[in-house]
Order: C-alpha cells, then sequence, then structure tokens
C-alpha cells in the first residue's frame, strides 16, 4: 500500500511539487554539475518509489547510494541540516528509515554477480562492446546465424571464440551462403574478444544469466526492492557498462508485457553517468536506445538518465523524457554557456522564474524541476527546494554491505558460475572425433604401408636367398666338376707314374709269397742292390704293403 499516490520530490514556489506515479513511466533527466546535489536527489526519489511498492535499479558509480540500505544518522550537522529543510519544505512526517536494497556487481566482488549469455547480447550490442566496423559486425552476424542454425548455444566468450574460429575454417563455405567470411575479419574480432577479456567481459558472460523476475520484487512490507549495481570499478571500462545498461533495458523490454500505463511503474531505471551510453555511440545504436526508451514505457518502466551536462543525451532521446530535475550548471565555458541556454528552453516556461539566471545560481539541494502533471502535461517550471533523504548520505562499510549480501532475498542463486554444455564443449567434442578419424585413418595407412613393407622385405629377403641357395648349387656344382675332374687328372698322373705302374704290375701279379719277392724287385729297383740301411728299411715297407695287398686278396 501506499501513503500517498505520488512521489514527493519538494517545495517549489510555495507549492507541493510531486510527481504522480501514474506517470513515473514517462522517463526523465536528472542534470548538474559535480556537487550540486544530484545524488541526494537520486536517492529520495528512490526511496519515495520504493515506498510505493516500485522497484528500482540505480547504477552507483561513486558508492555513494549504497547507504540507502541503511537510515540515516540522527546526529551531527547533516541531520541538522536535513532536518531544518524538511520543517521548511513542511514534511511533518519526516523521518529515517532504510529500504530493501540488493547489491550487484559485475565483477561479483560488491555483489551479487550479474551475467547474461552471448545469445542474449545478441551481435548488435555485442558490436558496440567490442567496437567493431560494419564488415566486422556483419562476420559476427553470420556466426550467430551459424551457430542458431546448428544449434551450438553460444554462452559465454569461449564459445564465442570457438565459433569464430569454426566459421574461419568454413569460410569457403559460408561465404557462398552468408556473404564474404574473411578469416582478417576473424583476427580483428578475435583481438576485439581479447580486450574484452581484459575488462572483466568473462565475468559478464556466461550462466546463471540473471533473472529478471528478482530485479522486479517487493519485501515482505510491499516495498519496492532498490536494486544497486556497484560501477566504480566498471567506470574504468565505459564501453561494457554503457552496453551492459543498453542490455538490460533490452531484456527487460523483450521480457515484460504489454501494460499501457498503469497506476505505478513496475521498475524505474536510473543510469548514473549516462554520457557513456551516448559517447562515441554509432547511429544504429542510438537508434536502438531510442527505441528502447519509446516503447519501453508501454511496459511499465520508467527510466531517468543522471548526467552533468543536459546537452549529453541526444535530442532524439532528450525528446522522451518528460519529468527534469536540473541542479545548478556552471557558465564558465561557452559549452556550458550553450548548456545553460538548451536547459532553460526545455522546460515549461513559468513568468515567475527566470530560468536562465536561476540555473547559475541554484544553491546545492535546490533544482529547477518541472514533472508531469496527472492530465500527462507538463508543470511550469519552479525552483524547488529539495526534500532531503530519509537513508544514509554516503556508503556504507564494507562490513556492512557483506551482511546485506547475505541475508537478501537472491541468496547464493548467482554466486557459483555454471558451465554446462554449448558451442565450445560441441565443436571441441567434434573437433576431437575428427582429429581421432584423422589420427586413426592415418595409423590405418601407416600399419597399411608398414605392411606393405614388410611384404616387400619379405619378397626381396626370399628372393636374395633364393639367389643365394641358387649361388651356392653352381658353386657346388662347380666344385663337384672340379673335383671330378681333379679325380681325373689324378688317375690320369697316376697311370703315367713309373712307381705307380710299378705297384699295380707287382699287385696284380703277385701272391702272398710272390709279393714279397716281386717288392724286393721293386725296392731293388729302386735303390739298387747295394743301397745300405735305408734300401732294407724302404724295401720292408714296401714289402709289407704289397704283402698286406696280396693277403687280401
Amino acid at each position: 500500500m501506499t501513503e500517498n499516490m505520488d512521489i514527493f520530490v519538494g517545495l517549489g514556489g510555495g507549492r507541493r511539487i510531486a510527481l504522480p506515479l501514474r506517470r513515473a513511466n514517462r522517463h526523465g533527466l536528472i542534470a548538474g554539475a559535480t556537487g550540486t546535489g544530484k545524488t541526494v536527489t537520486i536517492q529520495g526519489m528512490i526511496e519515495s518509489l520504493s515506498a510505493a511498492g516500485v522497484p528500482c535499479f540505480v547504477a552507483d558509480v561513486k558508492g555513494d547510494l549504497s547507504g540507502l540500505a541503511m537510515a540515516g544518522s540522527a546526529t551531527g550537522k547533516t541531520h541538522e541540516a536535513f532536518a531544518a529543510r524538511a520543517k521548511e519544505i513542511g514534511d511533518d512526517n519526516w523521518s529515517y528509515a532504510e529500504s530493501p536494497v540488493q547489491f550487484w556487481d559485475l565483477f561479483g566482488q560488491q555483489g551479487h554477480p550479474i551475467r547474461t549469455t552471448i545469445s542474449e547480447m545478441g551481435p548488435l550490442l555485442l558490436s558496440r562492446l567490442m567496437g567493431l566496423n560494419e564488415v566486422q559486425e556483419g562476420v559476427l552476424t553470420i556466426a550467430f546465424t551459424v551457430a542458431d542454425k546448428e544449434g551450438l548455444l553460444l554462452l559465454d566468450l569461449d564459445d564465442l571464440q570457438a565459433m569464430l574460429v569454426h566459421c574461419a575454417e568454413r569460410a569457403d563455405e559460408l561465404t557462398t551462403s552468408y556473404g564474404n567470411v574473411s578469416k582478417q575479419s576473424v583476427g580483428a574480432i578475435q583481438r576485439s574478444l581479447l580486450q574484452l577479456r581484459s575488462q572483466g567481459g568473462d565475468a559478464f558472460f556466461g550462466e546463471p544469466a540473471l533473472t529478471m523476475a528478482d530485479f522486479i520484487a517487493a519485501d515482505d512490507q510491499g516495498r519496492g526492492i532498490v536494486n544497486i549495481l556497484a560501477a566504480d570499478k566498471l567506470m574504468a571500462s565505459p564501453r561494457l557498462y554503457a552496453t551492459f545498461l543498453l542490455w538490460l533495458l533490452s531484456e527487460l523490454f523483450e521480457s515484460l508485457p504489454e501494460l499501457g500505463d498503469p497506476d505505478k511503474p513496475v521498475l524505474c531505471f536510473f543510469f548514473d553517468e549516462a554520457h557513456l551510453l551516448f559517447d562515441d555511440a554509432p547511429k544504429a545504436l542510438l537508434d536502438k536506445v531510442e527505441q528502447v526508451v519509446r516503447l519501453i514505457r508501454s511496459k511499465g518502466v520508467g527510466v531517468y538518465f543522471i548526467t552533468q551536462n543536459p546537452i549529453d543525451v541526444p535530442e532524439s532521446i532528450a525528446g522522451q523524457l518528460g519529468n527534469r530535475v536540473q541542479h545548478a550548471l556552471r557558465a564558465f565555458t561557452p559549452r556550458d554557456q550553450a548548456a545553460v541556454k538548451a536547459a532553460a528552453e526545455t522546460f515549461r516556461a513559468n513568468p515567475g522564474v527566470d530560468v536562465t539566471t536561476a540555473i547559475t545560481e541554484l544553491k546545492v539541494g535546490e533544482a529547477l524541476v518541472s514533472l508531469l502533471q496527472d492530465d500527462g502535461a507538463p508543470a511550469p517550471v519552479e525552483r524547488t527546494l529539495i526534500k532531503p533523504p530519509r537513508s544514509r548520505v554516503g556508503p556504507v562499510t564494507p562490513v556492512e554491505r557483506g551482511v546485506l549480501i547475505q541475508t537478501d532475498a537472491v541468496g547464493d542463486k548467482y554466486d557459483t558460475p555454471v558451465n554446462r554444455e554449448s558451442a565450445e564443449e560441441l565443436l571441441s567434442a567434434k573437433s576431437s572425433e575428427a582429429a581421432a578419424a584423422a589420427a586413426e585413418a592415418k595409423a590405418r595407412d601407416e600399419a597399411e604401408k608398414a605392411e606393405a613393407a614388410r611384404a616387400k622385405e619379405d619378397a626381396r629377403l626370399a628372393k636374395e636367398a633364393e639367389r643365394a641357395r641358387l649361388a651356392a648349387q653352381r658353386d657346388a656344382d662347380r666344385q663337384m666338376r672340379l673335383d671330378e675332374k681333379d679325380q681325373r687328372q689324378a688317375e690320369r698322373e697316376a697311370a703315367n707314374d713309373p712307381w705307380n705302374r710299378a705297384i699295380t704290375s707287382a699287385t696284380r701279379s703277385a701272391s702272398s709269397a710272390a709279393g714279397r719277392a716281386v717288392a724286393g724287385e721293386v725296392t731293388k729297383a729302386i735303390f739298387g742292390r747295394k743301397s745300405g740301411g735305408g734300401a732294407s728299411v724302404v724295401g720292408g715297407l714296401v714289402r709289407g704293403i704289397l704283402g698286406g695287398l696280396f693277403k687280401g686278396r
């Protein structure tokens, strides 16, 4: 339940300045130089929206808005100043109170991690995030198309990188079907992915992805949950910051139903340092932002841009912002003077307020305010004293933040990353299968080659063995012939030898008795009759031989 069906902003022109809840989804702009009170204004508006049951999201660039989680302190000079201001504007019910808060952090350090998948981000926003040119964006779109057609989930940066490699390997095939896919463009995208990883993109892409229902929630008292994104570190990666904010709006636009004009917003966004969303943005992206801002109103979402200079917001976007709070501007430079003039011209005129002069004279905590009225028309601009916040002005301590993170409704739902099977795993498996098949084919070819080599070697060895056998046979035959020849030669020589002839003759004619006589005759024939002892020895030998021969016969 809500106490009032409007958001009290402050006192101006002697009247209560408030924004009807049913007009809070008409978007808004809160601008002003550093130190003029923008943070306090934002804090007060978020407190009132939360109390009315409207969930909010705010990017906390300096860390000050984390104080929304704690009630303000009733001591010190700040308390005295706030109490005096509350009395001055007639806010008799003002008192310190906290708001229900959930802390988020893309890097998971000062809040629950916020993740999305590569597929949910889409090629347009991803191209913006990586700063790709038109040709490279076209190649990235082809990669998304092929992944979708082949059922390959793109969840994290590893999936996208694997998909790009896959497309490069199929460049010739894909060029025929979808257009030129050059390896140079793929290489440029890969380098951009490397830069994105260095900015912390690995932490942003993956699962579990953020469920929008966790943003659009209320506590047990019916107060809208205030979702605070820790953006101090994120500011060092402005491209990631801008793309994340645009992605969040796009996701809400796609997931929320059409509501028309609800009694109160479903969700209100407060984008600090809004110029980062538009600096150097290509026209395609600006068109996307304009489209989302223009159409998301009917989904019950209000978008509020916070920036130092109102001219930071492109005119096509600024024209959609019906609620305006302008804090002091400093007209020190020509650009500042142009900003003052531009801001003055955007308000509905009020004869009692010299806007151009007042913008440079506003005190801290004062603002020129023009909000939509219940009938949808903008109220005349009023110089307004902004109501003081109920929550702490300043950041929570790390210990307080830790306790709040552990005890909120989200719990540990997003704290542990999940890596399910997706494009990287599937393509890796296919690559492994292809590599295994190639290795098997190679092994088979090598085995066949080895078998052929062995068969060839065996044939060579058999041939050599046969040659050796034939050579040995030839040598044996030749030796046999030589032996036979030598035998015949020996026989011929023996036949022609007088000594042999004598022995042969004696052998043939002698008996055992005659043999001895023949032997004696032979001995005498050789050595003579008076040969001495030597002759008698040889003669005895001859006689023994011949005697044996004859005895054998």
